[in-house]
C-alpha cells in the first residue's frame, strides 16, 4: 500500500461533502493516524464538531465566529475579520503539520472560503504545493477554482438531484448540521 499522501476535493451542490470527509477522518483515526480538521464558514454549533472532537487522534480547529451572517450579508469589516480568523485557523493546522502531528488534513468549506476570498489564497495553495509527501489533504466546498482542481488527485462531485430545502424544509439539527 502506498504511503504517498494525496489530495482530495469533494465538491458540488449535493449533500455529503462534509460527511464524506468526516467518514475518512474516522477511518484514519481508527487506523492510528493523526487527523486535523479545520472548518471554515461554519460558525454555528454543529453535531459533527461535538462528536468528532471526542475521537482520539482528531484535532478540530474552528475560528472564532465573527457573525452569524452569510458572507454576502457581511460588511467589509466583518469579511476582513472572517478572513483573519480563517487564516489563523489554517496557520494552526500548518503548525500541526510542521510538528509531524498531522497525517490527514481536512479543510471543510475551504473551497468556498478560497473562492470568496476569506482565506489567504497564497497560504492555502502554498500549503498544498509544499505538503509533506505522506500528508493526505481533503478539501470540501461548492465550486472549486481551477487552481484547486489541477492540484487534486481525487475529485468527487456531490450532485443534488432532489433536496428537502427545495420544498421549504430547512436544515435539521443532527441530520444536516
Amino acid at each position: 500500500m502506498s504511503e504517498k499522501g494525496l489530495i482530495h476535493v469533494y465538491y458540488g451542490d449535493g449533500k455529503g461533502k462534509t460527511t464524506a470527509a468526516l467518514g475518512l477522518a474516522v477511518r484514519a483515526a481508527g487506523c492510528g493516524k493523526n487527523v486535523v480538521i479545520v472548518q471554515f464558514l461554519k460558525g454555528w454549533n454543529c453535531g459533527e464538531h461535538k462528536a468528532v472532537s471526542q475521537i482520539p487522534n482528531i484535532e478540530f480547529i474552528r475560528g472564532k465566529p465573527v457573525s452569524n451572517k452569510f458572507i454576502f450579508e457581511m460588511t467589509e469589516e466583518e469579511k476582513s475579520e472572517t478572513k483573519a480568523s480563517h487564516d489563523e485557523s489554517l496557520k494552526k493546522a500548518i503548525d500541526f503539520i510542521e510538528s509531524d502531528k498531522c497525517d490527514v488534513l481536512i479543510m471543510d468549506e475551504a473551497v468556498d472560503a478560497f473562492s470568496l476570498k476569506v482565506l489567504d489564497s497564497d497560504l492555502l495553495l502554498g500549503l498544498i504545493d509544499r505538503k509533506p509527501k505522506n500528508l493526505e489533504i481533503i478539501i470540501t466546498g461548492h465550486n472549486p477554482e481551477p487552481e484547486l482542481i489541477k492540484r487534486a488527485d481525487y475529485i468527487t462531485e456531490m450532485k443534488k438531484h432532489k433536496h428537502p430545502y427545495d420544498e421549504g424544509i430547512t436544515a435539521r439539527r443532527g441530520i444536516e448540521f
